[in-house]
């Protein structure tokens, strides 16, 4: 007679890997715990959301930056012809306050000996010596000179031009109603029927300004 097979009987399922009811239930501390999880992955996100928008307005901020940047030096290019000339340059060594130099090649002066501190820019109503103003020039300022007969319209129309590297003084040993002066060079003209050419003032400072040897800005004067 053929054995009859008897079935293995089954096999027990592990019982360690599964979670039993305590396991099921989160205790307070846990919920507390998960709940702090989630607060933190939200605070995250928003930071992260936050630096993005940041970021965005401060590319776009500067791209308006450099554009208008862009746009003002294309709108300030000179527009008149340049009535200015070379002067050979003197050198640019210091000498003591007070000393009178007698060997500047142009009047005013754009280049030589000069004394050891520049004067702040800006508008004066009163003469600086020559030796000062030259280490101006040297900074890469624009000085100019005006005589001291001329009117108070003229003078006020002049002043507009003071601070930003620029510096305007009254002179008497001018040539010419009003000097322009920056570092090796020079522009001088009298006023037609008592009128000032106020574009060949912005051209010249346009065409010199900061073209010195040293380029520094210094603190505006205050009159």
């Amino acid at each position: 007679m053929p054995q009859e097979k008897i079935a293995p009987p089954p096999t027990a399922l592990p019982t360690s890997g599964l979670p039993s009811n305590a396991d099921q239930t989160l205790t307070k501390a846990e919920r507390r715990a998960q709940k702090a999880a989630a607060r933190g992955r939200e605070a995250k996100a928003l930071r992260s959301q936050k630096v993005l928008r940041v970021a965005t307005l401060w590319f776009v901020g500067l791209s308006v930056f450099i554009g208008g940047g862009w746009l003002l030096v294309t709108k300030s290019n000179p527009k008149g012809s340049d009535h200015s000339r070379a002067i050979p340059i003197l050198g640019r060594e210091h000498i003591q306050n007070g000393t009178v130099f007698e060997g500047y090649n142009s009047n005013p002066p754009t280049s030589g000996p000069h004394y050891p501190q520049p004067a702040n820019a800006g508008f004066y109503d009163k003469e600086l010596p020559d030796e000062q103003l030259v280490h101006n020039l040297e900074h890469g300022h624009v000085w100019i000179a005006y005589r001291p007969s001329l009117s108070q319209e003229v003078v006020g129309a002049i002043r507009k031009f003071a601070g930003g590297n620029v510096i305007v003084t009254p002179r008497s040993k001018n040539d010419a109603d009003i000097a322009l002066a920056a570092w090796g060079r020079l522009d001088a003209f009298n006023l037609e029927e008592g009128k000032i050419d106020t574009q060949r003032i912005r051209d010249f400072i346009l065409r010199y300004r900061s073209r010195g040897p040293e380029n520094i800005s210094l603190s505006p004067h205050s009159r």
